[in-house]
């Protein structure tokens, strides 16, 4: 007999209850791909963010460094290595990330299964709201339904009325209109970032993920699986990774009232290119008088093409939010920056 339950409940156990997705040490890299495994280049960027923070902050002894949902580690072990020795020398870098640590990590990143009380410098969370469970809400001829799901099988069914918090975000951030129409409740990822803002003493927190906003919301959802580097259905049996792209504006809203004081929200094409990524081949001469450096840039301009690409993790959202700082220029200059 199925044991229905919300889609949250079944997500928080099929990712992070005992034995799940998460928790027993999946290897992000086999089953899709981030930027952080696209390239190197990536954290490169990043580390550039980073000593714009870092000038912002008065170049204080130390700098914290946290990377949420850090996976592997290895975006912060690439931050370390491309910041230079100054600023290597201060940082205090963390990965906050329930699943064990991996071998072969440097000793100095901590590795925690929380968030830190407080943080001066810089918060990551690269592609961590997207796994924060959600319950889905459906609308159907008798007003709108939380969906159940039978976790061995992914099969649904309608449940009961959404509860008063769900109406509230959905009627601020997601309407229902039509029978069929299906929203991802995302109250649950704005409780997240906003307990991200609230540790912020001073500095930079960002997020990069899936998302959408209020005025292209998908009309059925996003709801999905990755396992062996291929999408799936998504079965919240514990065999595979299930997420939801994220409503970065509501996030974004949750952050002020947690006590952001300036915000953007653009895209990762014009972030990275902001920072320095262009995708630009090298003149085609260079491949006479410098041959292997030509091979050499050809591969970088390759790696920071799929890194903009805005039909693939270019089209990523990032929610950059400051606290006692302003947003760097070098990336305010992506979007208009909107100061409180």
């Amino acid at each position: 007999m199925a044991a229905w339950v919300s889609w949250r409940t079944a997500m928080e156990r099929a990712l992070y209850g005992e034995g799940g997705f998460y928790r027993r040490g999946e290897n992000p890299a086999d089953h899709f791909r981030t930027s952080v495994h696209a390239s190197p280049r990536f954290a490169e960027a990043l580390a550039r963010l980073l000593h714009e923070v870092d000038d912002a902050l008065g170049r204080p002894p130390r700098v914290d460094l946290v990377d949420v949902g850090a996976g592997s580690g290895r975006l912060l072990a690439g931050i370390l290595d491309a910041v230079g020795p100054d600023l290597a020398a201060r940082l205090a870098p963390a990965a906050v990330e329930i699943a064990p640590r991996p071998s072969g990590l440097p000793d100095r990143i901590a590795w925690r299964g929380d968030l830190p009380d407080a943080v001066t410098g810089m918060v990551i969370a690269n592609e961590w709201l997207d796994n924060v469970p959600l319950d889905v809400v459906e609308q159907t001829s008798s007003g709108p339904r939380t969906v159940l799901v039978d976790p061995a099988t992914g099969d649904e069914r309608p449940g009961g009325e959404p509860s008063a918090e769900d109406r509230r975000w959905l009627a601020r951030w997601w309407p229902l209109r039509e029978p069929g129409d299906r929203a991802e409740v995302g109250h649950p990822r704005c409780g997240a970032w906003a307990s991200v803002i609230r540790r912020l003493r001073r500095g930079l927190a960002v997020a990069v993920d899936y998302s959408h906003t209020r005025a292209s919301r998908p009309v059925y959802g996003t709801l999905c699986g990755y396992r062996d580097g291929a999408t799936v259905p998504a079965v919240p049996d514990g065999s595979c990774d299930i997420t939801a792209h994220v409503a970065l504006d509501a996030c974004a809203e949750a952050g002020e009232e947690a006590g952001a004081t300036a915000t953007l929200l653009t895209t990762q094409r014009e972030a990275l290119r902001a920072l320095g990524l262009t995708g630009r081949r090298p003149p085609a001469e260079m491949a006479r008088s410098d041959p292997r450096g030509y091979v050499a840039a050809l591969c970088a301009a390759g790696e920071e093409a799929e890194l903009i690409d805005p039909d693939g993790l270019g089209g990523f959202g990032w929610l950059t939010q400051a606290v006692g700082i302003d947003v760097p220029a070098v990336l305010a200059e992506a979007a208009s920056l909107q100061p409180h």
